[in-house]
């Protein structure tokens, strides 16, 4: 029996940690949630091609396409879940919409 992880694989389960935040980074807090939602998975399938590249260089082998579509499908599921089960409910994609968007007020408290 040996267990192993393919260090792509990790990497790419990292990087859809991230991906809803790097949404909020990109995005004004009035975009729609649907323009949100096409960037998420845009980036999802960009980063899954790339992982595959990455892949495909590092082992001198044959860049395969087919795989980099089909981690395109988890990727996205784990960023969205993780949008709605951690980022959101803590307010972490907030903050991160909020830090480049001209548009928000901060409002500071005086003591």
């Amino acid at each position: 029996m040996t267990f192993t992880l393919d260090p792509a694989l990790v990497i790419q389960l990292l990087v859809s940690t991230v991906l809803p935040l790097l949404v909020g980074l990109v995005t004004k807090t009035v975009t729609s949630g649907g323009v949100k939602a096409v960037l998420l998975a845009l980036f999802a399938l960009a980063s899954s091609l790339l992982t595959e590249l990455g892949v495909a260089i590092s082992n001198g082998t044959v860049y395969d396409v087919g795989q980099g579509l089909l981690l395109a499908l988890p990727t996205f599921l784990i960023a969205v879940g993780l949008h709605y089960g951690l980022w959101k409910p803590t307010g972490t994609s907030a903050r991160a919409q909020q830090m480049f968007d001209r548009n928000t007020i901060v409002m500071h408290e005086r003591r």
